[in-house]
């Protein structure tokens, strides 16, 4: 691993960590102020409404630029954003600075995956890429419980919550200093005037198992939002207090770190479509389970499950997408993948805000349970598809 591998693996996971103060924080801000779970739905899609629109011609910028600066730049959006959600209190705003967040997040994972994507040869991939989002599951083990420690009940619990934005605030200005020095080490290499990466992502979306590995990515993270955004719903439902609930989202990204330790072994051994379906349909069954009971110690290890069920998608499916387009394309590749990813954050959040103000907290999470199980019957069907479907002139060859 290079040493801008390196220190792209820890911005990430540092900027990761205030993510994870954040998501929660601000569920929990807006039911402060006498929001309810709808609001905190809609608040919630905002992370990825405006970065829905950015990924794709942020993809074509790294491809032109060999990443550019999105890992400096990521961090330094997402700083502010942080700043801005610890000083407003209507859930306009609050949804204003959710997508400041969610876009400098965007251009941060973005940019780290670029790196790996592109100074990892084909068979070190799965390994780098289980790294990189072991260092994502980290940033979201560390940052629910910081997040959990500071917030406090009751009439304490509003500005507890500013408390705790402005230290992710600070910890995002930190994931920004190392994001800077990963950028002394970036070489520039742009492409040649006349090569145009924005007419090849159709061609790109056409391939056979990119569409397969881009849903199950969009169902997983999708997954994981709704839980992180809603388990502080249900808590409150069954006077769970925050600081427990903190530790039950800890436990959640604790058990996808593990999961993703040796993942490259266990490639091998059962293949990475069967991975991703089998650990999808246990994250749905774990997540089914959260609507039956109010019991704190069940609900630790129902975490456990879902977190040891959602941890193989992500990294299985960035390697899926760039070893099926030339390295060039490879950031462009991503893009689409994060596009995906980030309408499913619209989307499912937005859906299930609806739901929560019919159904409640458990119908949400029935809704996500089934997406999963979408999401592995899908994959269950598909064969694996061989590296570069995509050839050098961005056209997919007849299969």
């Amino acid at each position: 691993m290079t040493r801008r591998t390196a220190l792209a693996v820890l911005a990430m996971a540092i900027g990761q960590t205030a993510v994870y103060i954040v998501r929660p924080t601000t569920s929990y801000r807006l039911l402060a102020l006498g929001h309810g779970a709808t609001a905190v739905g809609i608040v919630a899609a905002t992370f990825a409404l405006v970065p829905l629109f950015l990924a794709i011609p942020l993809g074509r910028r790294a491809d032109r630029q060999r990443g550019a600066r999105l890992l400096l730049y990521g961090c330094g959006i997402e700083t502010l954003g942080c700043v801005l959600l610890a000083l407003v209190r209507s859930p306009v705003l609050l949804g204003t600075g959710n997508a400041i967040v969610g876009i400098g997040h965007l251009a941060l994972a973005l940019g780290s995956q670029s790196v790996v994507a592109r100074e990892s040869d084909d068979d070190h991939h799965d390994r780098h890429f289980a790294l990189l989002t072991a260092g994502v599951s980290s940033g979201q083990l560390v940052g629910p419980l910081l997040g959990g420690a500071l917030l406090q009940s009751g009439a304490r619990l509003l500005p507890s919550t500013s408390e705790a934005l402005f230290v992710a605030a600070g910890i995002s200005a930190l994931a920004t200093g190392v994001a800077a020095l990963a950028e002394r080490d970036r070489s520039v290499e742009p492409h040649s005037p006349g090569e145009r990466t924005d007419q090849r992502l159709l061609p790109i979306l056409r391939t056979r198992g990119v569409p397969t590995a881009i849903f199950a990515s969009v169902a997983v993270l999708s997954a994981t939002d709704i839980f992180t955004a809603y388990l502080p719903v249900l808590g409150e439902r069954h006077e769970i207090a925050p600081v427990a609930v903190g530790a039950i989202l800890a436990l959640r990204a604790g058990a996808s770190l593990v999961s993703r330790i040796g993942i490259a072994g266990l490639v091998r051994r059962f293949g990475r479509l069967r991975l991703i379906s089998v650990s999808a349909l246990a994250a749905a069954a774990g997540l089914s389970g959260f609507t039956l009971t109010g019991n704190v110690a069940v609900f630790a290890l129902l975490a456990i499950v879902v977190g040891a069920g959602l941890g193989f998608a992500q990294p299985l499916s960035m390697t899926m997408v760039v070893q099926l387009v030339p390295d060039r394309l490879r950031a462009s590749a991503l893009a689409l993948r994060l596009t995906g990813n980030r309408l499913g954050q619209v989307a499912a959040p937005a859906a299930a805000g609806v739901i929560a103000s019919s159904a409640g907290a458990s119908g949400v999470f029935w809704l996500t349970s089934g997406l999963l199980v979408a999401s592995g019957g899908a994959i269950s069907r598909r064969r694996s598809p061989g590296p570069a479907a995509v050839d050098e002139h961005g056209s997919v060859p007849d299969a």
